[in-house]
């Protein structure tokens, strides 16, 4: 018996059933999804070690000077986060670390390397089922890493491929009418656009322009709105005039008419959160204030 497991908030596309031969055909204990990097890029993540034959050896986390692969002096093997364990030894390693005072209970950097001193442990290099030039995988453990995995997806030609039919993307989908851009007056600026961008089932640009954006099912932009490299999640509602740019917008928010977000940080900062790169994020359910108007002293 087998026990395969897995991280929550990473993207790739990998058929286990290749990894779960691989381990078998080793006659493995426990063995590590792996993806090779280059070494200056390896140094922000989980490094694994391994000697000439592919067995681990050792375990780094997030090393100034990461251990290589054999005979490749510029790469290394990052972790994937995906571990298939025979399933007595899993049990015999959880009661043991669990017993272990000294330890932070960590898959990568307690269990599976108090493992490897006994078993056979070994790496299983990431076949990619992407079909691109290069491998991908990303972890979206920060709010930067989600928004640019998102961003990804709006690319003419997208590294990650949600249209592959040989690979369909399996998931809940809401029963919602189709997405649709209402309103074409070219004089007025009043049009419904949404370029370069994925419009779930349930949206409803009316007149306002959505560009570079993921949207959610049932978003609606209302007229001379303008959203740009952003994400709005569900049942978001942006009002007549705002203005939106480099956002993460959660579910279940108005965003108020003539509201600013993403142009000003520092006045963002006091209200929302502003990642290291920029972003600025909403929290679900978040009430917008609307913006005081202008106060004019002309003639006073």
């Amino acid at each position: 018996d087998h026990v395969l497991i897995l991280a929550g908030d990473h993207i790739y596309k990998m058929n286990y059933a290749d990894m779960v031969a691989f381990h078998q055909a080793h006659d493995a204990a426990v063995t590590v999804g792996v993806i090779e990097m280059a070494r200056e890029q390896a140094k922000g993540f989980g490094v694994v070690e391994v000697d000439a034959a592919g067995r681990i050896v050792g375990f780094e986390e997030k090393p100034a000077n990461p251990k290589v692969i054999p005979g490749q002096p510029d790469r290394c093997f990052v972790s994937m986060g995906i571990y298939l364990f025979n399933r007595q030894l899993l049990e015999d390693a959880l009661i043991g670390d669990a017993e272990r005072p000294e330890s932070r209970h960590d898959f990568g950097r307690d269990v599976i390397p108090a493992a490897a001193r006994n078993v056979k442990v070994v790496a299983y290099n990431f076949k990619d089922e992407n079909k691109k030039e290069s491998k991908y995988w990303r972890d979206m453990g920060t709010l930067d890493a989600y928004y640019e995995a998102n961003m990804d997806l709006v690319q003419v030609t997208p590294l990650f491929n949600l249209y592959d039919r040989e690979w369909p993307i399996r998931t809940y989908h809401e029963q919602w009418p189709p997405a649709k851009t209402v309103f074409a007056d070219e004089a007025t600026g009043r049009v419904g656009r949404a370029p370069d961008s994925l419009v779930s089932n349930g949206c409803i640009i009316s007149g306002g322009t959505v560009e570079r954006c993921v949207l959610s099912p049932d978003v609606r932009v209302n007229s001379f709105a303008e959203v740009t490299d952003s994400i709005l999640m569900e049942h978001v509602e942006v009002g007549r005039y705002a203005k939106i740019q480099r956002a993460i917008i959660d579910k279940d928010v108005v965003i108020p008419r003539y509201a600013k977000i993403g142009y000003h940080l520092e006045e963002d900062r006091r209200r929302f959160t502003v990642t290291e790169s920029g972003v600025v994020v909403v929290g679900k359910g978040t009430v917008v204030e609307e913006p005081r108007p202008a106060v004019s002293l002309v003639g006073t």
